[in-house]
Order: structure tokens, then C-alpha cells, then sequence
């Protein structure tokens, strides 16, 4: 019966003995996975083998990072807000696209709702969907 795969070298059968992949299920497991994933990449230059077996632990890493450490979401004033502190900007750098200071201030603070055209000119400025700055909690 032919699989289609080849038989592993040796080399990848050393990687896949001393650090068996298996899924990750807990911090210990993933702190160690991250380890060895390190160790491999200070190498510095990386074999067929080398970079088949770290997309292997990368999946599992990925796998359990999602289900377990799941990235917040956020949107409207607060997505606004992480914008401008990630592009180093100041609320004051808003004006042109605001219309005022403080209309900037009454936005941030969550006492002024941004406006459908207000969205539209934020998403062009920062290059993101228009839904992004759409608050729907409130």
C-alpha cells in the first residue's frame, strides 16, 4: 500500500524523538513547545526538516492559543483608541477628521457617538472596515 509520503530521515526522526508533537493542553506543555520551537530557530539556518517540523509545533501552538488565549476583540471608541496609541498618534491628530477637539474628547470619552460619515473618514484614515468602528454593545 503507498501512502504518498516519504520515509522520514533520520535527522526529522531525531526532532520528532527527543520532542515528540503532540497537542498542547495546558501552559507547561505550551511554554515547552514555545522552548523548543526557540531552540530550533537560534540555529540559525534551517534544513527542509527543520522547518517541516516547526510548522508542525506552530500549528499546535496556534491550535491552543486559539481555544485557550483568544484575542479580545474590541471595536468602536475602544478599537479608536488602541488605533491611535499603535500608530502614535494623539487625539488632537483627529481634529482634521473630526471636525474639533472637542468633538475628538466627547468621542473618546463615550459621550459623543461617532457618525456614519465620521466612521467611513476613520476606517480610509486608518485602513480598516468601517464595522470595526461600529460599537455594538452600546
Amino acid at each position: 500500500m503507498t501512502t504518498g509520503l516519504k520515509t522520514p530521515n533520520n535527522y526529522y526522526i531525531e526532532l520528532i524523538t527527543t520532542f515528540p508533537p503532540r497537542p498542547i493542553t495546558n501552559e507547561t506543555e505550551l511554554i515547552a513547545t514555545q522552548n523548543r520551537i526557540n531552540s530550533i530557530l537560534d540555529k540559525g539556518s534551517l534544513t527542509k526538516e527543520d522547518r517541516d517540523y516547526l510548522k508542525v509545533l506552530g500549528m499546535l501552538v496556534y491550535e491552543y492559543e486559539e481555544e485557550h488565549e483568544p484575542i479580545p476583540t474590541i471595536r468602536g471608541v475602544e478599537l479608536l483608541k488602541a488605533l491611535l496609541e499603535e500608530s502614535q498618534l494623539y487625539p488632537q491628530d483627529l481634529v482634521p477628521i473630526l471636525g474639533n477637539e472637542f468633538m475628538v474628547l466627547e468621542i473618546l470619552n463615550g459621550k459623543c457617538k461617532l457618525s456614519e460619515n465620521q466612521i467611513q473618514e476613520l476606517a480610509n484614515f486608518f485602513h480598516i472596515s468601517p464595522s470595526l468602528l461600529i460599537d455594538n454593545e452600546k
